[in-house]
């Protein structure tokens, strides 16, 4: 059935085994519990749990830990939560890296785990939703990069599905190094217009003088240098997908002759005189503000509105902490094979500096040091002292003393509130809708942490 959540919990105590069971039994269709990883293993192979909570310490030669680890291979995307009497940050790394949801020290709160169970019921609807789009991303090797199980990004891949078969346009917002070309190749790919052409064209890469030719083309002779007839991006992309990088850095006159194509689909090359017509999928992309940039008369309001007719935030990487060992391992076994060195792994102490960095850089930034950890480093194992100094000594502000994983999320937390309290100008409303929370939980945080 659709709504069928069955939880298995997993202790070595039977009066907390038998307790949570009585206190959750409103949030599952169905609870069974065991005693060890072996009776777990047991029960987990013969029903279909959607969700483990299971102990660190367990009794034999095997942990709570190591079942999540054998639990993800058996039925992968399966939702576990961990629970421990000693949280260090090492241990809630090694639990994110084995495909924990969540981490939870002791004393158990009841009221923490039933809110954590109606998060890992919305995650494990998310992941069913999503699970066509993975495998439609897996087939298209183009996109096979976009890779993260945290919420944030599954908001993001459900936006794509939901875009991906229409004519809409869209327009993709994020940092620097936060991968919008990947999600735009994302929607090309999804979209009935997989079978034509994805151009795309960084608009801050090119000289005002060339830009009207690069996107309309030009003919033979049109000036200096003209010596044949060139299509343009409109009319290479005819069938198929336009991908406008850097969209902010588009011209006054230029941002003229963009709208008209737009809103009537008709263009001319430079220096000629037949009107083109190209249905191009408009995607664009910009790392500015550009609804401030609209405010400031430095883009035509007409034109935002067309651009942005559906918008993407994709989030930076430390907003999504919980994917970073995620990330650093694909990039570290690409890498390995790319440069053909033999296979290397991550110490947990290494993992922890790269989930505690600030990460300016975003995805990119991390690829290029897990790339530069891969030639350079000759172990096997790639240690903390093998990164870079920057990251080293640079961890994101009040990430450097935390030691228990309630400390560091708050610590990510609160720095995560600051930084959209500052770029949105403290508006409540608007910073709310940037971290997707409401309104009153963004309040609540607020005086939690005296941002004020």
């Amino acid at each position: 059935m659709e709504d069928e959540f069955q939880v298995l919990i997993v202790d070595d105590e039977p009066n907390i085994r038998s307790g949570l069971a009585r206190g959750l039994e409103k949030e599952a269709t169905h609870i069974d519990t065991a005693g060890t990883v072996n009776e777990a293993l047991d029960k987990f192979d013969a029903g279909d749990f959607q969700l483990v909570i299971a102990d660190v310490r367990l009794p034999g030669d095997r942990d709570g830990l190591e079942l999540v680890s054998l639990v993800q291979q058996r039925k992968p995307g399966t939702t576990a939560i961990v629970i421990t009497a000693h949280g260090t940050v090492e241990t809630a790394v090694d639990a994110m890296r084995r495909g924990a949801f969540d981490f939870i020290t002791k004393p158990v709160d009841l009221n923490l785990i039933r809110q954590q169970i109606t998060k890992a019921r919305e995650h494990h609807r998310l992941q069913s939703e999503n699970r066509e789009l993975r495998d439609r991303l897996a087939e298209a090797g183009e996109v096979s990069g976009i890779v993260g199980n945290c919420r944030a990004l599954q908001d993001v891949l459900t936006q794509i599905r939901q875009v991906a078969d229409t004519d809409a346009t869209v327009l993709i917002r994020g940092e620097s190094g936060t991968g919008k070309e990947l999600i735009a190749r994302a929607v090309h790919d999804l979209s009935n217009r997989s079978g034509g052409r994805f151009i795309a064209v960084n608009l801050g890469a090119l000289p005002e003088t060339l830009l009207e030719s690069e996107l309309f083309g030009h003919e033979q002779g049109a000036f200096t240098g003209a010596s044949r007839q060139k299509p343009g991006c409109f009319e290479q992309s005819t069938g198929g997908t336009l991908f406008l990088d850097e969209i902010t850095e588009i011209p006054a006159k230029s941002q003229v002759d963009l709208l008209r194509v737009l809103e009537t689909g008709h263009f001319a090359r430079v220096g000629g005189e037949e009107v083109l017509e190209s249905d191009a999928r408009i995607l664009s992309a910009t790392n500015r503000d550009i609804q401030q940039m609209v405010d400031d008369g430095e883009f035509r309001e007409d034109l935002f509105y067309r651009l942005n007719i559906v918008p993407i935030e994709v989030p930076p990487l430390r907003q999504r902490r919980e994917d970073i060992p995620l990330l650093a391992d694909h990039f570290l076994e690409h890498f390995c094979a790319r440069h053909r060195r033999p296979a290397k792994t991550i110490h947990d102490s290494a993992m922890t500096l790269l989930v505690q960095s600030s990460w300016p850089g975003n995805v990119r930034q991390l690829r290029n040091v897990i790339e530069r950890l891969v030639v350079t480093v000759a172990n096997d194992t790639i240690e903390a002292n093998h990164l870079p100094a920057d990251l080293q000594a640079a961890t994101s502000p009040g990430l450097s003393e935390p030691v228990t994983l309630a400390e560091v999320t708050e610590a990510a937390e609160r720095s995560a509130i600051q930084s959209a309290l500052a770029v949105n100008d403290f508006h409540r409303e608007r910073t709310a809708k940037s971290l997707g929370v409401s309104v009153r939980t963004l309040h609540y945080k607020m005086n939690r942490y005296g941002l004020h």
